[in-house]
């Protein structure tokens, strides 16, 4: 069963990529975002690969592994893949499904376009990221 728009809208609401963005901005953002049904044993990412998308789980478990080392196990309204999207580093961990998962997912094409097509959402996803970045003085 597909998500009612409203649910995926409050569903982004919770990355913080997106907390700033007005309801409005999530109606757009939520029209970037597919629904998939991903298999058992699925690898979302890679450590040490480029990012192209990113991920809200809906129901599920991801398990991330960093080195081999199981460092978490994320769960419906988690997210994975968002700083790889906006600063192009690879990624930091492998996520692979435990079990089906379905999942939102934006490719980097789709969030490329947004961020082309919808300078405010732009500036509030640079304030959210500026917000993410360790000041040095503390």
């Amino acid at each position: 069963m597909l998500l009612r728009k409203n649910a995926k809208i409050e569903m982004l609401r919770k990355v913080p990529l997106f907390a700033q963005c007005s309801r409005k901005e999530l109606d757009v953002i939520a029209g970037v975002a597919d629904e998939l049904q991903l298999a058992t044993g699925r690898e979302l990412t890679r450590e040490g690969d480029r990012g192209r998308e990113f991920f809200v789980v809906i129901d599920g478990e991801l398990e991330v592994r960093r080195k081999s080392r199981k460092i978490a196990t994320l769960g419906g309204g988690d997210f994975v893949g968002e700083m790889a999207l906006v600063t192009g580093r690879p990624r930091n961990a492998t996520v692979t499904t435990k079990g089906t998962v379905r999942a939102l997912v934006i490719t980097d094409r789709a969030f490329a376009r947004l961020l082309e097509t919808s300078p405010p959402i732009q500036l509030k996803i640079m304030r959210a990221l500026a917000e993410r970045v360790p000041d040095p003085g503390h």
